[in-house]
């Protein structure tokens, strides 16, 4: 195609995002035709209800109420997809753009999580590419970091906060004194959560982004069913306060690393220094931190989601594909993506336990005892006054595997003294 011949877009999905970018093609046609050297203009557009007021104009566009129907138009170069989930009509479109050799810009973090391979393979055989900079962290360009300007370094870790609403209760369950329940419903009347919240709060939504930056950094098959997962939902209030007595924040970390028992992919809470730039993320901004073996550490931060944010990472993938800029899904060739042996929690650390125990004799012993038979050491323990007969105990471990803990934790709850299950967070090295 010539360089002159404008590239034609075909956006499903008119949401905040598929609007957004509407608006920007719109607002700034001359800024992109000038940095691409050549046109950016929509064709055709797709959505459930064609009557809503968006707040800018759709006319001149085609208008398409089925989104596979657009991915096959001819007058579509680019299928745009924005309309979200693993199943269903969005991959079905994608998949019809594809088998037509068309490329595919899209934010859907959940469809490339669980069928990235496949459709990776897929782009390649068809001489298409996929790109999805919207998928991950908002406006942060993490992916094109991975891809281009850190291709040059082996990539050792890779960690962030990726969901802005789990951010959002975490640094305001401290700010405001308020617990886990209120700031759910807060975050329910302003929109932030996903129509299934377990999706933020369940740390779901960000392990599907974990997964995809575990692929592009390690060279990996997408693999999103080893990702170890668990949400805020049994955070305290205490927890947050304890944690800030002892210098640190609680948030949701995703981290993975390759190490010698194969790839670690987590997306769990955990302590992180108070002073450090993970520690003083606050809101519903999003961090990721990479570290390399010649750039050490590149910190990025940035909005992880909202309209202008988002719609700004799916149209620098435009502009790349606009610019005839080709890289395969996950930087190397899908047919080179080894698929790792999954290693869960396979680095040791220390952990922070907190377990509330009945206000019987040496209830306290009792922990330290299996703990010690378990070959987990104690670095410091507290009991806290009592409540409704239940004292809640603190302890920090000296660095211990997480299976190790696991299963001390577990002979901890068949005692006759724990009063509620115990909680344990990982304190991370940053």
């Amino acid at each position: 195609m010539s360089e002159n011949t404008p590239l034609r877009l075909g956006i499903a999905g008119l949401g905040t995002v598929g609007t957004g970018v509407v608006k920007i093609v719109r607002q700034q046609a001359d800024l992109l035709s000038a940095r691409a050297g050549r046109d950016v203009v929509i064709t055709a557009v797709s959505a459930r209800d064609q009557s809503r007021d968006r707040g800018v104009s759709l006319s001149g566009y085609a208008w398409e109420t089925d989104a596979v129907a657009l991915a096959k138009r001819d007058d579509v170069d680019v299928f745009v997809e924005l309309i979200g989930g693993d199943t269903g009509v969005a991959k079905d479109a994608v998949e019809a753009a594809l088998i037509l050799g068309k490329d595919v810009v899209t934010a859907n973090k959940a469809l490339l999580a669980h069928h990235g391979q496949a459709l990776a393979e897929q782009a390649e055989n068809n001489d298409s590419v996929i790109r999805f900079e919207a998928a991950v962290a908002g406006g942060i360009p993490v992916i094109k970091s991975l891809l281009e300007g850190l291709a040059g370094n082996e990539i050792t870790r890779v960690m962030g906060v990726m969901n802005g609403t789990c951010n959002y209760i975490l640094t305001n369950m401290e700010k405001s004194g308020r617990g886990f329940n209120a700031l759910f419903d807060e975050c329910a009347e302003l929109g932030y959560l996903e129509a299934d919240p377990n999706l933020d709060v369940g740390g779901i939504d960000a392990g599907h982004k974990l997964s995809l930056l575990a692929a592009i950094a390690f060279g990996t098959q997408v693999d999103f069913d080893a990702v170890e997962l668990e949400g805020i939902q049994r955070i305290e209030l205490q927890d947050i306060n304890h944690a800030a007595d002892m210098g640190f924040r609680i948030k949701l970390l995703g981290v993975t690393q390759m190490t010698g028992r194969g790839l670690e992919q987590r997306m769990t809470p955990c302590l992180v220094p108070v002073d450090s730039p993970l520690g003083q993320l606050e809101g519903g901004t999003n961090m990721v931190v990479i570290e390399g073996n010649h750039v050490e550490q590149v910190v990025l931060r940035g909005p992880g989601a909202g309209m202008g944010p988002t719609a700004s990472a799916v149209m620098g993938d435009v502009m790349d594909i606009a610019r005839g800029i080709r890289i395969p899904t996950f930087g190397v060739p899908a047919a080179k993506l080894t698929k790792a042996a999954a290693a869960k929690a396979a680095t040791p650390a220390p952990f922070y336990l907190r377990v509330g125990l009945k206000d019987k004799p040496g209830a306290m012993a009792k922990i330290a005892t299996i703990l010690g038979e378990a070959g987990i050491s104690i670095d410091r323990m507290r009991q806290l006054g009592h409540m409704d007969d239940t004292a809640p105990v603190l302890i920090v471990t000296h660095k211990c595997m997480r299976q190790t803990l696991d299963q001390a934790l577990e002979a901890i709850t068949k005692i006759d003294v724990v009063a509620t299950a115990p909680v344990a967070l990982r304190i991370e090295n940053l």
